[in-house]
């Protein structure tokens, strides 16, 4: 066999391994950005705050859990939308400032967290999700104040939202640029804008927003790079950024500047 047999032999193999691996990525690439956190159906939750535990279904075959966390005089409903890992039991603790400046905090869990039931095969079900826990929640709200806040994953979630039912306020905790860019970030060598079926352009929508905007971010952040808050807080005149020098990607609450800007995005 000819050396340029070899050498073409050996470039086609390349070549098909990195095909395999490319539509292996794309066909289980939920496995790879959804870490949900299974909770029994019969778990009680025990958390510091009083709370009201919700269910949601949004289409046959879907059942949302959620916990409602209430304050003593309220002035309206933050709706929290968590990050990429975890569930319910495990992220009530973002209620506890929320509900010490005097808001309810509804947190769901999405799709295959938690106790909720269903699978994401698609963005959009994440966004046709959160519109019908917002219609739901708005009707019991009726005339009240409404509050989005979005951390990582959810931020994108909260951004969209947000284009279609005008809330208040919006927060941003550790926001990406678009969820490809932070692929990019992690796996350069991807073709990450060819094969993603989530994109959240939280930069294609955010300049569209007509409510304030808070961006708040660690530059010690190695999950989703403080760069991306940077550029979406220069894409309007009305996003303000909260830059917290040593922050992680999920240590902002312990933070003062973390409980300041809450104080002043939960002020009425």
């Amino acid at each position: 066999m000819s050396t340029a047999w070899i050498i073409f032999i050996v470039v086609l193999s390349a070549l098909l391994l990195i095909l395999i691996a490319l539509f292996l990525l794309f066909v289980f690439q939920e496995r790879l950005i959804f870490k949900p956190e299974a909770v029994p159906e019969d778990y009680q939750f025990e958390f510091n705050l009083p709370f009201e535990e919700l269910f949601f279904e949004p289409r046959k075959g879907v059942r949302l859990n959620a916990v409602l966390f209430k304050a003593k005089e309220s002035k309206g409903l933050c709706l929290f939308f968590h990050g990429h890992s975890g569930s319910n039991a495990t992220w009530g603790y973002v209620a506890e400032e929320i509900v010490k400046n005097g808001w309810d905090c509804l947190v769901y869990d999405y799709r295959g967290y938690g106790k909720s039931t269903g699978k994401h095969r698609a963005e959009i079900s994440l966004h046709k999700d959160a519109e019908f826990v917002y219609e739901v929640m708005s009707e019991r709200y009726n005339g009240e104040e409404i509050i989005f806040v979005g951390q990582s994953l959810g931020s994108g979630i909260a951004t969209r939202l947000a284009t279609k039912f005008i809330p208040k306020k919006l927060l941003l905790i550790t926001p990406y640029f678009n969820f490809a860019d932070v692929v990019h970030f992690h796996y350069p060598f991807l073709p990450a804008r060819m094969m993603l079926k989530y994109r959240f352009a939280t930069n294609k929508l955010i300049s569209e927003l007509v409510c304030p905007v808070y961006l708040i971010h660690g530059t010690k952040d190695t999950l989703v790079p403080f760069e991306s808050s940077i550029r979406l807080s220069s894409l309007s005149d009305n996003i303000l950024l909260t830059t917290i020098q040593g922050g992680e990607h999920g240590n902002l609450q312990t933070y003062e500047e973390y409980r300041d800007l809450m104080k002043d995005v939960l002020s009425v």
